[in-house]
């Protein structure tokens, strides 16, 4: 569209344009290009279109790490529809809690995961559509509420529907886990999830020559915008379900000479109980990063051992705000016990039980002001009061993140 704004989609569309013969998606024994994710995601919006799904309805994904997600995702923005990526592990219960809770026009998912959707789906009174991936035959294609197979959804070939939407507009709702109470939806706007990955795709220098491994969910926002700022520079991701198998994790990083290889603690905890690893086997990955708490220090140095040219970054976030901070990897040596200064383009600070802004080395609550910050939880204003509060301009809102840190005099982040 001439001289719109881009928005998340337009990621793939983009390199689409610049790159279409190049791989952009290796998941198992499947490779596919820009052109041939753009094209599926571009049918898969059509097919959800003539299905009812309106501009602001929201299309929930319940499924594993797999080419169908990574399609789905991209298809549900093109339908200018708000994605809700939901982890595969979840229990029919709580499953049930989260339709109830978006009310989902529609449903994508996978056969395999059928004992778990079947119910919550048809007491679902919002849904129009079901799409089933995977071997579903005509019985149980009836026996379940609007459903089709991913096949006939994904058919066809042409343009994606008309946008409809702006950067204000939601993109996605991301639910917290639900560990201090029942799950809340983290509502991001398109401008709130660019500008998250046009700051981290900064400092990480991120390219178009970057293979970036993801074995998060996507349905984890750390997984999910490994996905997105891969597709937006026209890097490759490989795609795997888990680090279960952490041997045949690290021939897949030799074999596909990754660059990038974010992680979790667990996941490098994990390596450091494989006796079998040599550093030579690592020389493409030039950065690691880790979310959460800082790297314990036994940690950074595998790492450093194992990824020898490789850059590591400490880093912090929640979903609220996807990335608060981050330790620029010169610095790792001289405050390996922090997670950093606050990205590009966000501001922080630390307040009392008064609401006033503390010194240096004074533990108090975390503030984060940016165009990061959520629009609020989704259908939930008295949590979101909590959260969202006025900050110093007039009308705009900053995050009270409920974390309690200190800041040091350079400004560099601790946890308490």
């Amino acid at each position: 569209m001439h001289g719109a704004v881009p928005l998340l989609d337009d990621y793939l569309s983009h390199s689409a344009e610049r790159l279409g013969d190049k791989i952009a998606l290796v998941c198992g024994e499947h490779r596919l290009t820009y052109d041939e994710l753009e094209t599926r995601s571009s049918a898969v919006a059509r097919h959800l279109v003539t299905s009812g799904v309106a501009p602001g309805d929201r299309v929930m994904i319940f499924a594993d790490n797999t080419v169908e997600t990574v399609v789905s995702f991209w298809a549900v923005l093109k339908a200018s529809a708000v994605v809700c990526v939901v982890n595969p592990l979840t229990k029919s219960d709580k499953l049930g809690y989260l339709l109830n809770d978006c009310l989902p026009a529609a449903l994508i998912t996978d056969k395999h995961l059928q004992p778990v959707f079947a119910e919550p789906a048809r007491n679902c009174p919002s849904l129009r559509r079901l799409i089933v991936s995977g071997q579903v035959d005509d019985a149980e294609l009836r026996g379940l509420p609007h459903a089709v197979r991913w096949d006939e959804a994904a058919a066809g070939h042409g343009k994606a529907p008309a946008r409809r939407r702006i950067d204000i507009d939601l993109a996605a709702i991301i639910y917290t886990s639900g560990s201090t109470g029942e799950p809340k939806g983290v509502m991001l706007t398109h401008r709130n999830m660019m500008t998250a990955c046009t700051s981290i795709a900064s400092y990480l220098e991120l390219g178009e020559d970057d293979v970036i491994l993801n074995v998060l969910p996507l349905a984890f926002d750390y997984g999910l915008y490994q996905m997105i700022m891969a597709f937006r520079t026209g890097a490759r991701l490989v795609l795997e379900r888990s680090f279960a198998f952490p041997a045949q994790i690290l021939a897949i990083i030799e074999r596909e000479r990754v660059t990038g290889f974010p992680g979790v603690p667990t996941i490098f905890a994990a390596l450091s109980d494989l006796r079998t690893l040599k550093a030579n086997d690592f020389a493409s990955i030039r950065y690691v990063t880790n979310t959460a708490a800082a790297l314990p220090l036994k940690h950074i140095r595998l790492l450093q051992e194992l990824f020898a040219a490789a850059r590591i970054y400490s880093m912090y976030g929640l979903t609220e705000c996807k990335r608060c901070t981050y330790l620029p990897p010169d610095d790792l040596a001289r405050k390996p016990l922090s997670v950093g200064i606050a990205i590009p383009n966000t501001e922080m600070w630390i307040v009392d039980e008064d609401d006033r802004r503390v010194g240096p080395n004074v533990v108090g609550q975390l503030v984060i002001r940016g165009a990061t910050v959520m629009k609020g939880y989704w259908g939930k204003p008295e949590a979101t009061a909590k959260k969202l509060k006025p900050g110093p301009l007039p009308g705009e809102q900053v995050l009270y993140t409920g974390d309690y840190c200190r800041m040091d005099e350079e400004g560099y982040l601790y946890f308490v």
